[in-house]
């Protein structure tokens, strides 16, 4: 069967990496088509790349209004090249702001869809549940609090567990520098990195210890060096990201994919998050982020209760995130307290062969075996 896959951005390209591998497995004769990155080419080489995700990246309202002609460009390139490659079904991976558009148009084109890492409709735009009704065949979700979510919504769905469990135990950790350090993520695109670094770099001269940077995939050095300058303690490393958090002390993440990784790998961290005041004011007032959600990060979320500290907008200041990391660091009740909750959120999610599962399930369904 022919499949055609759009993930927009560095989640993506590492859940559909492992995606591509499950349907490899479980259809040897798979043809695949694709919008992604250098995992998603590893994980297939034989598979085509339509465009790379950092291409079309993008962060906060101001960075959208910026790209605007691009990424509606692509969306009308993505929707010509489907129609004249005909697969068999669109699978999107996240990234709802462009996926959305693509899942309508390939419904209304009689091609199946599929959307596998559900769009966040259960923290904001809950209205876009009634299009995940109307233009996708079924539903793939990752998080078991989803399940209750999308049931009681009416929207099929399928659960086989999370496949960042597969990706953290199959990597081989070898460290990636001598010595004790502090690990920092500071997220994938321009904008997370241009609000975390220069923050970041005051907390280094304030720790006077050795901090290593895990480079972005889709990311320069340069997109870093100007924020480091010349300061000896810090380090910049690309391509060894779970090696960095495997050994590091604790860690500082800008909250996303990464801040499940951390709790999957073991390592203590503090998640840290902000945005422009024009982005804050949209998603207060005109995405309405649901008042209900507490958390920010997917542990968190799991758990339904602070695994580890979050600090967002405001609260990501230096004088916090010192201390909090002077915490982790220095208190072991804390730290044990924290990987107690690591091992909860683990157990939660379930076992391992998730990716294959899913492309089982996918299979299945396209071959008219479930329903």
């Amino acid at each position: 069967m022919k499949y055609y896959i759009i993930a927009g951005e560095a989640s993506g390209d590492l859940h559909g990496s492992n995606l591509m591998k499950g349907l490899r497995a479980k259809d040897p004769e798979a043809v695949i088509r694709f919008w992604g990155g250098d995992l998603m080419q590893a994980a297939d080489p034989d598979a085509q790349l339509v465009r790379h995700y950092k291409e079309g990246a993008v962060m906060g309202l101001t960075e959208v209004i910026a790209k605007a002609r691009t990424l509606l460009g692509n969306v009308d390139f993505c929707k010509k090249d489907i129609l004249a490659w005909q697969p068999d079904v669109v699978i999107l991976i996240d990234y709802p702001g462009f996926n959305f558009k693509i899942a309508k148009f390939a419904h209304e084109s009689g091609i199946k869809v599929f959307y596998y890492i559900a769009p966040k409709t259960w923290a904001s735009r809950e209205k876009r549940n009634a299009s995940l009704k109307a233009w996708v065949d079924r539903l793939f979700i990752i998080f078991p609090f989803e399940k209750d979510y999308f049931g009681s919504r009416g929207i099929p769905y399928s659960y086989k567990g999370n496949p960042l469990i597969d990706a953290v135990d199959a990597h081989e950790f070898s460290r990636p520098v001598e010595g004790s350090y502090i690990a920092l993520l500071a997220g994938s695109r321009k904008g997370e990195i241009s609000r975390m670094m220069p923050l970041c770099m005051e907390i280094a001269d304030l720790l006077g210890r050795d901090v290593v940077i895990a480079g972005a995939p889709a990311r320069s050095k340069e997109d870093y060096e100007k924020y480091i300058g010349t300061r000896k303690n810090v380090k910049l490393i690309f391509g060894r990201t779970y090696d960095i958090l495997k050994y590091a002390d604790a860690a500082i993440i800008n909250s996303g994919t990464a801040s499940l990784e951390a709790a999957l790998i073991g390592t203590p961290q503090v998640v840290c998050w902000s945005t422009s005041a024009l982005t804050m004011w949209a998603i207060r007032h005109i995405f309405h982020v649901d008042k209900h959600i507490k958390f920010i990060s997917l542990g968190n979320l799991i758990m339904n209760r602070p695994v580890f500290r979050e600090l967002i907008q405001e609260e990501f200041n230096t004088a916090a995130v010192f201390a909090e990391l002077r915490r982790i660091t220095e208190d072991s009740a804390y730290r044990a307290k924290m990987k107690e909750g690591y091992r909860e959120i683990r157990e939660a999610l379930g076992g391992s062969g998730a990716s294959e599962a899913i492309a089982g399930e996918m299979i299945a369904y396209l071959k008219g075996q479930i329903r």
